[in-house]
């Protein structure tokens, strides 16, 4: 499947579908965290019927006080890179994996908009970040385009697409 601009529910239900198969395939159990997806990749996997098999949990952690006692994200990564930091992204899905007894995990950190962008770091400019256990974790930056909903859709399906890449590249 390749990421449309902005994928529809069918669209993230079917990327969702995918991660099942490749979690299930792999004997792999996932979790997440998540800033500005607000839930929605866990919400997106757990529409699926069995997700409790292959999916353990996951954390919100929309304030940097979130991300900091739930996640162990370090106070100076945040004063120094912010946020929406590849950075960030990198701590948090660290530490989601370190809390939890799963496999995978993937995290997102972004600025969905309208309001919150900077020259720097414009609405639409999302972290993503991956790591399966005993790996090291890899992140990628994004700029999606659109209103608030758009930048969400489209974090939720790169992150899953993200996760299926990485267990079969």
């Amino acid at each position: 499947m390749e990421l449309s601009s902005v994928p529809t529910d069918v669209e993230l239900a079917a990327w969702a579908a995918q991660v099942a198969s490749d979690m299930q395939q792999r004997r792999l159990v996932l979790v997440t965290a998540e800033s500005c997806s607000g839930g929605w990749i866990a919400k997106a996997l757990t529409d699926l019927s069995g997700s409790s098999a292959w999916f353990d949990g996951g954390v919100v952690s929309y304030s940097n006080e979130a991300k900091q006692s739930l996640l162990g994200v370090r106070r100076d990564t945040l004063e120094r890179h912010g946020a929406v930091s590849g950075e960030t992204v990198l701590e948090m899905v660290s530490g989601v994996l370190d809390r939890f007894d799963a496999g995978m995990a993937v995290a997102v950190t972004g600025i969905a908009g309208p309001t919150g962008g900077t020259p720097e770091k414009p609405v639409g400019t999302v972290w993503i970040g991956w790591r399966r256990r005993g790996a090291k974790a890899s992140a990628k930056l994004f700029h999606f385009g659109g209103d608030r909903e758009a930048v969400r859709r489209q974090t939720v399906a790169a992150a899953l697409s993200g996760i299926h890449q990485m267990l079969t590249d």
